[in-house]
């Protein structure tokens, strides 16, 4: 709503436009009348709108026609002032006044207008029957008051129609000439019965319509009262109300009723109260409401913001299959003033066999969006209704801020629960591929998908050591020369290279080289189509050299050539390097052929027990160490110490039996 309102009073000489304000302030007559009366500011605390009103005067005497042309521009409202017995002063509205008005505004943004007859008790009759042709063929004007400057009659209500006018104008809800609300009107209604039927059946049952109540008005309704209501709706339509709740078309009805019966105020506290401004389009302040991200911070959904996005695709997976069908997509997006998910959503998070997205896809989705992009979450959050159905301040409290990485890496632990992974690797080395395995599609379900619509993300969960996590893939145009800070941004490095290509593995070698040999992002080296033979790089370090000489892991075997969804145990491995990427592991074997050198337990791998993967059978038992246990001797030290405390322990055990 607007946070003050500007009011300007036009007219002929002499109708009593000064006398008009001056009664209102003093709240007498005033026995002598100034040719125009100073701008005046009424304080909120004694609006009923409770918003600063300033009223300003014009003087023909005094003003010249460009001052009158700026105030015209300033004001929010302009009052027509006439004199109930003056025929002249009235035909000056049509003649004059309201063609300069009108001349001064923009067509589409008409200042509104109010007829105001003063000198009402000069006379017995009423002007009504000569103005209201005029109000029928001006939609401008809102409404027409009959008054008295001299006996204070509709004084207050003058200026509380003028307040009204701006704050709850009828121009953008209502057509007078069609008897109906406008489309931008029924648009925004219909958005708003869609968030509020919180079961998605159609109607506005009692529990949901109390809800409505309550957040627009701050109260619910009585039982009788919603009956009442209903009723009304029940004795002017067939199809208002069914099975005993409330319909799109009944709820559209109520609010032309109270439009047309001049309650307005009404339709328009629904409508800021779920962010429209008086131009009906959601505010940017709704949709954009401030959050201050911090650098190196990432932004996630927190446990709210998820239980709410459950509850919206649970109210549009009609069938309960835990997916989202083409149609029940489009449903549950008719709140939105445009489709935000194109076909490369698809192929972005994870599907059925029918290529509809899941429920786990749903979820991704939304945190891909939040972390790439949270602006463009919060504006999503906002056309679902997020703040209102959760009845929060903002979307924004659906937001969490991470803390910075570099806490982590001191700290040695994360409380975040996605982790991004950039793919880079040369044309054709399978880096397409690699992404879409991790959503469980091999080679037969790629091919299906179509170049247009193709992704260069990939987002699914992972498990590490019982948490679930979100990896999110990114693939890199090979691009060698220009990676940007956002192509080198993420928790984890993934090179990939085609075996079978003798060219493939120089890329990678020179991307680690130029831009992650001196940082602190872990990397591994996928050897990618696995499957092909093997053939030898044209480089100067075979890739597992280079690994060894870099200390690296060795190269990871993949292939998402197979019959059955690829394996993601490689997807889980990355998850954990990015989780931890202060942990630093090297094989201590001398073959380095170990498959990983990160066990699938820390702990376990602290304490050296088993490890869960594929070591060289000769050096099982010493395969694993940690930063901390880099030194060889340790063991030894570790030894000595034990038995040094053995023999302490013996010898004082010996002296204090031969004391006794």
């Amino acid at each position: 709503m607007r946070k003050d309102v500007r009011i300007l009073l036009v007219g002929e000489p002499k109708v009593g436009k000064t006398s008009l304000i001056m009664s209102l302030v003093s709240e007498e007559f005033p026995d002598e009348v100034p040719l125009r009366a100073e701008e005046i500011t009424i304080p909120a605390d004694v609006t009923p709108e409770r918003v600063p009103t300033h009223i300003v005067d014009y003087s023909e005497a005094e003003q010249s026609d460009e001052q009158l042309y700026q105030e015209i521009s300033k004001a929010n409202v302009i009052c027509i002032v006439y004199s109930v017995n003056n025929k002249k002063s009235i035909e000056k509205v049509t003649s004059h006044w309201i063609p300069l008005i009108n001349d001064r505004t923009d067509k589409d943004s008409r200042v509104p207008l109010i007829l105001v007859g003063n000198k009402s008790d000069l006379v017995e009759h009423s002007s009504m029957e000569t103005i209201l042709p005029i109000m029928n063929q001006y939609s401008e004007i809102e409404t027409c008051v009959e008054c008295s400057a001299k006996n204070l009659k509709n004084i207050s209500e003058l200026f509380y129609y003028a307040q009204k006018a701006v704050l709850h104008p009828t121009g953008p809800l209502y057509c007078p000439e069609e008897k109906e609300m406008k489309p931008s009107c029924i648009k925004a209604l219909t958005r708003i019965f869609k968030i509020s039927d919180l079961d998605n059946d159609g109607v506005l049952n009692d529990n949901e319509l109390n809800f409505f109540q309550r957040t627009c008005f701050n109260m619910p309704l009585a039982p009788q009262a919603l009956e009442d209501v209903k009723n009304v709706v029940r004795r002017n339509m067939t199809d208002g109300v069914k099975d005993n709740g409330l319909t799109l078309k009944g709820f559209l009805f109520l609010h032309t009723l109270f439009i047309q019966r001049g309650r307005h105020e009404t339709t328009w506290t629904v409508l800021r109260r779920f962010g429209y401004d008086d131009d009906l389009e959601l505010t940017q302040e709704y949709l954009f409401p401030l959050l201050k991200i911090p650098p190196d911070c990432t932004t996630e959904l927190n446990h709210n913001a998820y239980l709410f996005l459950q509850s919206v695709f649970d109210k549009h997976d009609k069938d309960r299959d835990c997916a989202l069908s083409p149609d029940e997509l489009k449903d549950l997006f008719k709140v939105f003033p445009y489709m935000p998910w194109g076909p490369d959503v698809n192929n972005t998070v994870c599907t059925n066999e029918q290529g509809w997205i899941t429920y786990q896809g749903y979820l991704s989705q939304w945190t891909l969006t939040t972390y790439l992009d949270v602006q463009r979450c919060l504006e999503y959050l906002g056309y679902l209704g997020y703040s209102i159905i959760h009845e929060q301040e903002s979307q924004a409290a659906a937001i969490t801020v991470t803390r910075n990485k570099r806490i982590d890496l001191q700290k040695k632990q994360t409380q975040r629960s996605v982790f991004r992974c950039n793919v880079l690797g040369a044309r054709g080395s399978g880096k397409s591929g690699f992404l879409q395995a991790f959503l469980g599609r091999n080679v037969t379900r790629q091919k299906k998908i179509r170049d247009d619509h193709k992704s260069y993300y990939a987002i699914s969960t992972t498990y590490v050591y019982g948490q679930e996590k979100y990896l999110l893939l990114h693939e890199v145009l090979p691009v060698f020369e220009v990676l940007s800070e956002a192509d080198l941004a993420c928790d984890v490095v993934c090179l990939v290279y085609d075996i079978s290509n003798p060219r493939s593995f120089e890329y990678c070698a020179k991307a680690y080289k130029k831009y992650f040999m001196d940082s602190k992002t872990p990397c591994m080296m996928i050897a990618a189509k696995s499957d092909l033979h093997e053939v030898r790089q044209h480089y100067s370090l075979s890739p597992l050299d280079f690994c060894r000489r870099h200390k690296l892991h060795p190269p990871q075997q993949f292939t998402c050539n197979s019959a059955d969804a690829p394996s993601k145990d490689i997807y889980t491995k990355l998850t954990t390097m990015a989780m931890y990427p202060h942990v630093k592991f090297r094989c201590m074997c001398s073959c380095n052929r170990c498959t990983f050198c990160i066990c699938q337990n820390l702990l376990n791998c602290e304490l050296l027990r088993t490890v869960r993967a594929k070591f060289c059978s000769a050096v099982l038992n010493r395969h694993m160490t940690q930063t901390d246990l880099k030194n060889s001797t340790f063991w030894l030290r570790a030894s000595v110490g034990a038995t040094v405390f053995a023999v302490l322990g013996f010898a004082m055990y010996k002296a204090l039996l031969k004391q006794r």
